[in-house]
């Protein structure tokens, strides 16, 4: 049976060290939606690269105004705020972007292949196991920013997927046949997200 781990801000801040993305990493036990939360504070005048984490969202979204399931303490749920000093255009070449490198993330984690799935979907064993919201907001007389949403199924057992979802739905653990260390895959996300934001390919 697995234990669910908890996400601390503090530890994975440490861990993750001086950065861009993860600058401010705050992980909400609840709440409707990170994208929410991290467009409130994205108005309010959070700098770019503040991260959020939720261990559980009632009301996750997806693409197309899917919802998004989260079972509690299971899986990532976090959305970063970014301030790109080039103008984005297309959120969902963004989406798409953000989408590779979670993949390829777990690729090099876990040695398991995953495969994106146009336009912002990870898949594994043509089963969902992430994917990727990209909000963007324009704003008069200041820079526009983007929230970037990601999900990924981590430790969730076939009984943690409702049953509409259980035949369409993986997780790390049910591919990996083992259970996840969450916070080390938290870091290794965040690091490759600000790795090549910098190198300008997110």
């Amino acid at each position: 049976m697995l234990v669910a781990d908890h996400l601390s801000g503090e530890k994975l801040s440490v861990e993750l060290g001086p950065c861009t993305i993860g600058r401010e990493i705050i992980v909400l036990e609840q709440t409707t939606s990170t994208n929410d939360v991290v467009l409130q504070m994205a108005n309010g005048g959070a700098p770019e690269g503040i991260v959020v984490f939720a261990e559980h969202q009632s009301a996750g979204r997806g693409q197309r105004g899917n919802t998004w399931e989260s079972a509690a303490g299971k899986g990532l749920w976090f959305s970063v705020l970014l301030r790109p000093k080039v103008a984005i255009s297309d959120p969902v070449e963004l989406a798409q972007r953000t989408a590779r490198i979670v993949a390829t993330t777990i690729q090099s984690e876990f040695h398991l292949s995953a495969v994106v799935k146009l336009p912002n979907d990870i898949y594994m064993e043509d089963r969902k196991v992430a994917g990727v919201l990209v909000e963007m907001r324009a704003q008069p007389k200041a820079p526009h920013f983007a929230v970037l949403g990601i999900g990924v199924n981590v430790n969730q057992m076939p009984h943690d997927f409702s049953e509409e979802l259980r035949e369409h739905a993986i997780s790390l653990a049910i591919a990996r046949r083992g259970p996840i260390d969450r916070s080390s895959f938290a870091i290794a996300l965040l690091r490759n997200l600000n790795l090549l934001y910098h190198a300008g390919s997110l």
